[in-house]
């Protein structure tokens, strides 16, 4: 049933005391203009950089400058002060701030492309030089260079560092961060097609591997015959493929390649917090102790890769499509006492060895 209008509801002259009248509202008061911030005051951003220095030991950038002038005077003006900002000789290169200073001075961003992420933590830093045993009279080259910050530091405890940077833009940035550094010399060259066999025999690798292509570098590297020992920064994944041992989820083609060529140890993981930008993923330290008799062994390697190349099938399986006539399949693994249905994820490299010389040659595959 409809409801009753008020009496004399639709006159114009009762209108508006019959509108519902909105609530009373307070006054507000004018908010204050906010001040211009002052010169060298902290920003949000500022304050994050220096809360992470803090947590990695250090003591952040009002510590920073506080030690730097009670060491060089409280103005500084006349004992060599260098400015960060400016692009010093000596500027912290692990300060989240003064990344993103270099960068926006020089109008760049870091590239997903080249798979770049810059290392914040000095701690990782020494222990990817600690994992590559770099010695006062060692070569030692380097991939990925990116701002300097690891080139710089291998050049304080090597003889010779070549450094190796496939981005052009990051150029005239090395060629500041690393003025004063006679010791590098950098090369701009694609690192996945590079001839590693131009390092000296003996020479030392460490790096923070760019990670989209990382596994294809890390492998010509240990190809190459060239590297006594190696200290590199990756994904975790990638890093516990390397360490795998056999029967494992992550082991595999790699896994075997490092195991002929020489033993490797995960030395300590990394989480995303450590690089600017972060990662999505956690990293890890890998020492790589190279055999220096191990040789080239492209006949068990085309075997290898042929049994890893589909992962959920049977080795035999795996063999026939690679082109072994399945007679020779049935006699190799018999002749092995191999279970028909066993997966290459299963043998072990002396196994693999042995059933290289048990089939006809394969051709090879690809990388792991």
């Amino acid at each position: 049933m409809a409801t009753a209008l008020p009496s004399g509801a639709g006159d114009p002259r009762r209108r508006e005391r019959l509108r519902t009248r909105p609530p009373h509202r307070r006054a507000r008061a004018p908010r204050p203009r906010q001040r211009a911030r002052r010169h060298g005051a902290r920003g949000a951003r500022e304050r994050q950089d220096d809360a992470r220095e803090r947590a990695r030991g250090g003591g952040g950038d009002r510590a920073r400058r506080g030690s730097e002038a009670h060491r060089n005077g409280r103005d500084g003006a006349h004992h060599g002060v260098v400015n960060p900002a400016v692009g010093g000789a000596h500027p912290s290169l692990t300060s989240p701030r003064t990344i993103r200073e270099i960068l926006h001075r020089h109008g760049l961003a870091a590239d997903k492309s080249f798979g770049q992420h810059f290392l914040t933590d000095d701690r990782v830093l020494a222990s990817v030089i600690e994992a590559a045993g770099v010695g006062p009279s060692d070569e030692v080259w380097e991939v990925g260079p990116g701002l300097g910050v690891l080139t710089r530091a291998l050049a304080r405890v090597a003889r010779r560092v070549v450094s190796i940077e496939l981005d052009r833009r990051l150029l005239d940035v090395l060629t500041e961060t690393l003025a004063h550094v006679e010791s590098v010399e950098v090369v701009h060259a694609d690192a996945t097609t590079f001839d590693f066999t131009r390092a000296t025999p003996g020479s030392v690798f460490a790096a923070n591997l760019p990670y989209n292509v990382g596994t294809g570098i890390l492998v010509r590297v240990l190809e190459s015959a060239r590297f006594r020992r190696i200290g590199v920064l990756l994904q975790r994944e990638v890093a516990e493929r390397l360490c795998a041992p056999p029967g494992s989820k992550t082991y595999g083609a790699l896994s075997l390649l490092v195991a002929h060529l020489g033993h490797a140890r995960i030395v300590r993981r990394v989480p995303p917090g450590c690089f600017v930008p972060p990662p999505t993923v956690t990293s890890a330290v890998v020492r790589i102790d190279v055999r220096p008799d191990a040789l080239p062994d492209p006949a068990t390697f085309a075997v290898v890769r042929a049994g890893f190349r589909h992962r959920r099938k049977t080795l035999a399986r795996n063999l026939r499509m690679a082109g072994v006539p399945e007679e020779a399949v049935v006699a190799a693994l018999t002749a092995l006492s191999l279970d028909p249905r066993i997966r290459a994820e299963a043998l072990d490299l002396a196994t693999f060895r042995s059933l290289a010389q048990h089939l006809p040659p394969l051709a090879p595959v690809g990388p792991p």
